[in-house]
């Protein structure tokens, strides 16, 4: 890993930032929607579970497809990171995405309960779409990383209040490094032990 030098930018990995989001609205979709099922509700479980089944797909596939071409152009555009740039562990970027989205997936996961009451399962079953949808996109760019044999990563100053626009308005460029950087293997998996995958 890089150390802190003037001149340098704190990097974090474009992939772990995607996929943060991912297991905590899975795991909130599925408790939510296993609680749902339990309320019989206003159209009852079976149109409800029916209802969110297709809701998971549209959500599923429209994370995972949204932005796609922003993702690729700014990859496309990738400047070789610099000596000294910092490259922020994966942990800290999960963190801070977690920390700035906690009223965001608190907020979401009530209401995917309180619409139980209406359309049992759904709400939870749309959240747990989004969970897998980022997922999906980020083993999307995994591929395209393997395929480039770089990892791509932004500016944390880029990425918002939030700590979670990978592709936003701010974002003026990726930076590039080889395959071995960081503690994230290409999609953003938590890399095990010294081998690179």
């Amino acid at each position: 890993m890089a150390h802190g030098v003037r001149g340098g930018q704190g990097l974090a990995r474009v992939a772990v930032v995607v996929r943060a989001g991912a297991a905590p609205l899975w795991w909130l979709g599925v408790f939510a929607a296993g609680v749902g099922v339990l309320v019989p509700g206003i159209t009852g479980r079976r149109i409800g579970v029916m209802a969110g089944a297709a809701l998971f797909i549209v959500m599923c596939a429209g994370v995972a497809c949204l932005r796609r071409g922003r993702y690729t152009g700014l990859a496309a555009g990738a400047a070789r990171a610099g000596r000294h740039d910092v490259l922020q562990d994966r942990a800290v970027t999960v963190r801070n995405w977690r920390r700035g989205h906690r009223w965001w997936l608190l907020l979401a996961f009530a209401a995917a309960l309180g619409s139980s009451f209406a359309v049992p399962a759904a709400g939870g079953m749309l959240l747990a779409g989004a969970g897998t949808g980022l997922r999906l996109k980020a083993a999307w760019l995994g591929r395209r990383e393997r395929a480039d044999d770089v990892l791509l990563w932004v500016r944390v100053d880029w990425l918002g209040p939030r700590s979670g626009a990978p592709a936003g308005k701010p974002v003026k460029a990726y930076r590039a490094t080889g395959i071995a950087a960081g503690d994230a293997t290409p999609g953003g998996a938590r890399r095990r032990g010294d081998v690179l995958v």
